[in-house]
């Protein structure tokens, strides 16, 4: 006989109501998601217009050498101006992490990523057939020529190189094979890449020259992308790490294999974090501390302390056990969407695995929910690996939480995310057994990509609608 998952909850009567202070805010996201949309759309269409006033229609429809430098330079084009987004996605500017959330952001910047290239690469070998055709000599001579005797070509060779060795390291086989600590390294090159890449294109080419509003664009594209660098990514957090003065303050276990470290400093409820948020945190503790890391906050920051929680499963993890009270600490953020502001109303289910835990209970410890009204469900590979258990026991005798923990193996069974001891269960039929009304229940999601892709098939056979399903991934 199949087994019920177990779901603690004390007798209402119990219960005493936490602190009830509603923070909800207007939901601002779909005004932030249709200015970055737009913005995205006008620079396409700005691009388009450069190629069509540079005479490029009249050359694609001649046939011929012509046309292969015209559809060359389209590809230059559009590999540019997404060669330019790559950067600007992950430069953690508040128009798209507000419009897209990270979630979004990750995905666009995969996608962004693979066509900037593969149109990169076709611009490359258009360019050169064309050039070639026209010249009546080997393609391989005229790369050579392209290489040596073109301005800016040399750099764009090398930055080239340096996107090739991204694109490698990113796909998915590649990256498993890679310390997170490496990778993050590697990617940072990808910066350096489109930096030498660029240049010959606003020095030679034609499209974008072709006119005073054209170069204007392109050099303001340049100009933009260096600057939010700058400003996003060293500027603001640096002003914001030295205003707050951020210290670790304690660093304790939590569970059998993971960490949680405290910290506090000057005036925490003036960074306005969320709980569900994350921040990127550098720890000056020595050699390697220029390496960011993303957690996620693991309890409410109204409280005026920032915790994290984290299994210690590489160097950066691992390196968190070893903090000493006292530490330095640099923050970016906060970071990402997904918090109580989600909420539609109606029953409230988390779902969370491992470390995916710990944003899911800072937002249970924010948000306003009746006794009963909220379930946590939680996967790990043992009782004895769960993090923040003492936090989870308090909100379950404090505030009425439904919480079911389901340790041990993961079952080879549709239901992938499901523990073997719930194996004989549908995903779907578990859902609607804890949640019986699915459509009318807003559901959080964090955990590792995987997991949270077959939860979510799940929860769609199960009645729970799309735009009830809340959820961000940090991985690329």
């Amino acid at each position: 006989m199949a087994t019920a998952p177990a779901l603690a909850a004390p007798p209402v009567a119990t219960v005493r109501r936490a602190r009830q202070v509603s923070r909800r805010r207007p939901n601002t996201r779909p005004l932030w998601n249709l200015a970055a949309i737009v913005v995205i759309w006008a620079t396409s269409l700005v691009v388009v217009a450069v190629w069509v006033a540079g005479g490029e229609v009249q050359s694609l429809l001649a046939g011929g050498v012509d046309s292969l430098n015209s559809l060359g330079r389209a590809a230059g084009l559009a590999s540019a101006n997404l060669l330019f987004y790559q950067v600007l996605l992950m430069a953690r500017v508040p128009l798209f992490e507000r419009g897209f959330g990270r979630d979004g952001i990750t995905r666009l910047h995969r996608i962004v990523g693979f066509w900037s290239f593969a149109l990169f690469t076709a611009h490359i070998g258009l360019q050169i057939l064309g050039y070639a055709v026209q010249a009546g000599i080997n393609p391989l001579e005229q790369a050579w020529q392209f290489v040596w005797e073109y301005p800016g070509m040399l750099l764009a060779t090398a930055g080239t190189a340096l996107l090739l060795l991204v694109v490698v390291t990113s796909v998915r086989k590649a990256r498993k094979r890679l310390r997170y600590e490496s990778w993050h390294l590697l990617h940072l090159y990808g910066y350096l890449g489109v930096g030498l890449a660029i240049p010959h294109m606003l020095w030679t080419g034609a499209d974008f020259t072709v006119s005073p509003a054209a170069t204007v664009y392109w050099w303001a594209m340049w100009g933009v992308t260096v600057a939010t660098v700058v400003v996003f990514r060293l500027g603001l957090p640096l002003a914001t790490s030295l205003r707050h003065g951020i210290r670790v303050s304690a660093v304790e276990r939590d569970g059998q294999s993971g960490v949680s470290v405290r910290m506090t400093g000057r005036r925490i409820g003036a960074l306005k974090a969320r709980g569900g948020q994350f921040f990127v945190w550098r720890f000056l503790d020595g050699a390697g501390w220029t390496r960011g890391h993303p957690f996620s906050l693991a309890t409410d920051p109204a409280g005026g302390e920032l915790v994290i929680s984290a299994r210690l499963v590489g160097d950066g993890t691992q390196r968190l056990a070893a903090l000493r009270p006292g530490t330095r600490v640099l923050i970016e953020g906060p970071y990402g969407t997904m918090t109580a502001d989600e909420r539609r109303g109606g029953h409230l289910l988390m779902i969370g695995a491992g470390a995916g835990v710990a944003p899911l209970v800072a937002m249970l410890e924010e948000a306003d929910w009746a006794p009963g009204e909220a379930t946590l469900i939680v996967r790990d590979h043992s009782a004895a690996d769960a993090l923040r258990a003492d936090a989870i026991d308090h909100l379950v005798r404090e505030r009425g939480l439904r919480h079911a923990p389901l340790p041990g193996r993961r079952a080879l069974t549709t239901s992938s995310w499901l523990p073997t001891s719930h194996a004989p269960w549908a995903g779907a039929d578990l859902i609607r057994y804890v949640s019986p009304r699915p459509a009318d229940t807003d559901v959080f999601l964090c955990g590792p990509q995987p997991w949270m892709d077959a939860v979510r098939a799940d929860l769609r056979r199960a009645g729970v609608p799309a735009e009830r399903v809340h959820l961000e991934a940090f991985t690329v």
